[in-house]
């Protein structure tokens, strides 16, 4: 009975020796918790300005919330004289094996949080990355973001790899510039069939004229002179105009009598018989 006597009497000196230290954590617990709450309330308030999406909105504060009460804490802990010491070194072993374990997933999630925080696209836009990926976005998760490409599959993207690529986002854009190129014979007239080409998409009300269409040769080849053809049209009328175009073309040509070559190869024999070459022609003639 005189040890249980001494031991509550050593306790509540230890109590008193420890009351300021106490009140003091108390304080700082309070005000702590203010704080908390308001740096929250205003985080909260800059994720609906910024529009960031709903999902990495409730994540981050769920970590930044987590983040912050650890803080607190340790704080408290240590203005009681509480030796936090060997907590904050097992806490940082445990995020070192973690981290360490799940690196790949940590970079996709990393990448997620860009994505979802800066909007480089969003869920519509057809898209194409240097690292492979192309088609419209369907959905963005905080580890992959899922395409439709141009033939119907589906396509599965690491955040992380998507994030480090150069992005081209083709909806954000309200017009396009199509280039063709066109081969004529070398033989025939450069003006004419320039004229009959730039005639042509000057007549389609779906090519711009702001900035002018323009047809110029881009190249000699070897078994053609090479017309390019440049035009901008909406980013919704592009392919219809892109693909139809060529056509249209190749048949204003033939009504011109301009010849679209092919690579063709003459034959050279000598007159023993014995000694045969070849030699590219620049003609189709």
């Amino acid at each position: 009975m005189e040890k249980f006597e001494t031991s509550i009497e050593k306790l509540i000196d230890l109590v008193i020796l420890k009351l300021p230290a106490i009140a003091i954590a108390l304080v700082i617990l309070v005000v702590g918790r203010y704080l908390i709450g308001l740096t929250l309330r205003l985080i909260e308030k800059r994720f609906e300005r910024k529009n960031v999406d709903r999902s990495i909105r409730s994540f981050l504060a769920s970590i930044i919330k987590f983040s912050l009460y650890c803080l607190l804490f340790l704080t408290v802990a240590n203005t009681m004289g509480i030796q936090t010491t060997s907590f904050i070194a097992a806490l940082s072993a445990f995020g070192l094996a973690v981290g360490l374990a799940l690196q790949g997933s940590l970079s996709n999630f990393a990448g997620g949080v860009l994505i979802l925080l800066f909007r480089p696209f969003e869920v519509g836009d057809y898209i194409a990355s240097n690292n492979g990926a192309e088609g419209s976005v369907e959905r963005i998760d905080i580890l992959y973001t899922t395409f439709v490409s141009g033939d119907g599959i589906k396509v599965f993207s690491p955040n992380g790899t998507l994030a480090n690529s150069v992005i081209k986002n083709y909806t954000k854009v309200v017009s396009r510039r199509f280039e063709l190129i066109i081969g004529i014979a070398y033989e025939d007239n450069i003006k004419i069939a320039k004229d009959t080409i730039l005639e042509l998409i000057q007549s389609d009300d779906r090519i711009q004229t702001t900035p002018a269409p323009e047809v110029f040769v881009g190249a000699l080849a070897d078994s053609s002179v090479n017309l390019t053809v440049r035009g901008w049209v909406k980013r919704e009328q592009y392919w219809g105009t892109h693909d139809g175009l060529r056509e249209r073309i190749k048949l204003a040509l033939d009504a011109k009598g301009i010849s679209i070559p092919y690579p063709q190869t003459e034959m050279h024999i000598k007159a023993d018989g014995t000694i045969l070459t070849s030699v590219s022609k620049k003609e189709t003639d």
